[in-house]
């Protein structure tokens, strides 16, 4: 840079900022200090659920032709940020700034290599990076998600050792790794832990990440238009294959048949296979043997409900990402009212924030119970969870988990999976696609019917309602404990 764009700040009797520039030749710039801190004060007033600490880390660059260049360092950081926030940041840099401006991200490198004379002969987009070939349209890597955010407890030690030990040896350490447990208890956190760490010793490294739902959708296309070799190579040619939900895999033999040699042309080549699911490889219904087996051979490892401890720390370590001030007794408050998983404290979490943003005071105890107490009785009572609805429907019926994940048909199991899916679909905020993936892959038709079916023969057998209702008196009990 040959010369400067001066960007001076005029702080109106508001307190916002308004951008003047003198310009040279070749108009370069600096941008005072003061303008990130604006821009960033913005998005925490006005959008404080994007907003993460390392936004600190953000540099703006220069102001061109109605472009704001904002310079990034981290790759993951930088993908996510022109996927998830653009609008956001462009709407803050226009109410900031008072001009109609867009937001650009760019890499440092992408930064430097800006050439004035060239883009306006090639007229070429100031952000037209060229994606690194580690990436695929299919992932985006959330940088909350680090081995430095994890929070270590008793019910997910072995977990977290063993992503650790496979981001440091891919292929050797435990080949395949397959992580389970129930929704929202950190899997897909590992996941991206063990990507991030793998990108960053290696960035030239093949890595795909895929949920078990688009693989199965991008190979049904591959069928459609004849393109299996576009298909097979894009799998097969990874160094690190992670798939996320592997049980969706249920009963989908075409799928399965493809992914068994997808599985295989991988492992004996020494890749990395990394996978997850809502239940063990036995667990899953209507998995073919050969699959089981060698997603057993393996590393398993399950990860448990947090215990009140490690919760704590969880609402601590979220609450320290979005920049929340939380007083010492509000986090084991939230921590005592809500043991299920660490979605639903993370909402809990938001809830209060929510709560105290609308009131215009911070955080305290009492605005923390009054937040919750709030969400529950505007939910009719405490919501259960649904494991709770699970454990008390298999107490109640006396059936094991595995019988309400399997295909079998008969009414002492059916009747029981069917209750299961009306309760959760009445208490819980799971949309009918998440449900029936809880229960062993079903697709949301079968939720449908079985919502349905429980509503007309308890309208019709007093017994089966008597039984429901039995069933929601204890969920209600457990909840208010």
């Amino acid at each position: 840079m040959s010369a400067f764009l001066w960007v001076v700040f005029n702080h109106h009797s508001r307190g916002s900022a308004r951008l003047s520039r003198e310009s040279t030749g070749l108009c370069m710039q600096r941008i005072e200090p003061a303008f990130r801190e604006s821009l960033i004060d913005y998005l925490r007033k006005n959008h404080p659920d994007i907003c993460r600490h390392w936004f600190d880390d953000i540099e703006p660059s220069e102001i061109r032709d109605g472009v704001l260049r904002l310079v990034v360092r981290e790759p993951v950081q930088l993908r996510y940020l022109q996927r998830s926030c653009a609008t956001h940041f462009t709407e803050a840099a226009q109410g900031v700034t008072g001009r109609l401006l867009v937001v650009r991200f760019v890499s440092p490198d992408d930064d430097a290599k800006f050439d004035v004379r060239a883009q306006q002969v090639a007229g070429v987009a100031d952000d037209a990076t060229e994606r690194p070939a580690w990436l695929d349209e299919q992932m985006l890597l959330s940088p909350d998600y680090t081995f430095a955010s994890f929070v270590v407890g008793p019910g997910n030690r072995l977990a977290h050792a063993a992503a650790q030990a496979v981001a440091a040896q891919p292929g050797r350490a435990y080949n395949p790794y397959f992580i389970h447990g129930g929704v929202g208890l950190g899997k897909t956190h590992l996941l991206h832990a063990v990507c991030q760490a793998l990108l960053q010793a290696q960035p030239s490294l093949r890595l795909c990440y895929i949920s078990c739902n688009a693989f199965m959708d991008l190979f049904h296309e591959a069928v459609r238009v004849g393109r299996m070799n576009d298909f097979r190579n894009r799998f097969r040619t990874a160094d690190v294959l992670v798939i996320d939900d592997i049980h969706f895999l249920s009963k989908r033999d075409q799928t399965q048949e493809e992914f068994f040699h997808t599985f295989n042309a991988l492992y004996q080549l020494g890749k990395q296979i990394i996978l997850s699911s809502d239940a063990a490889p036995t667990e899953i219904p209507d998995l073919e043997e050969r699959l089981t087996s060698r997603f057993a051979a393996g590393l398993v490892a399950r990860i448990e409900r947090p215990c009140f401890e490690t919760r704590v720390s969880i609402i601590k370590a979220k609450a320290l990402l979005h920049g929340i001030a939380l007083p010492e007794d509000v986090p084991s408050y939230i921590a005592a009212k809500v043991d299920t998983n660490i979605r639903e404290l993370e909402g809990a979490l938001t809830r209060v924030r929510g709560v105290a943003m609308a009131s215009g005071v911070p955080i305290t105890l009492e605005l923390a119970k009054q937040a919750l107490d709030g969400e529950a009785s505007s939910r009719s009572g405490n919501a259960p969870s649904l494991q709770s609805i699970i454990d008390s429907v298999t107490r109640f019926y006396d059936v094991k988990l595995t019988d309400l994940l399997s295909k079998r048909r008969n009414k002492s199991i059916a009747m029981p999976r069917q209750v299961c899916m009306f309760l959760a679909r009445k208490h819980t905020r799971f949309s009918l696609e998440e449900i029936g993936g809880y229960f062993g892959g079903r697709d949301h038709t079968t939720v449908m019917h079985a919502v349905r079916t429980i509503e007309e023969k308890a309208g019709a057998d007093g017994k089966l309602q008597a039984e429901v209702d039995r069933i929601e008196q204890d969920l209600l009990q457990r909840a208010e404990r």
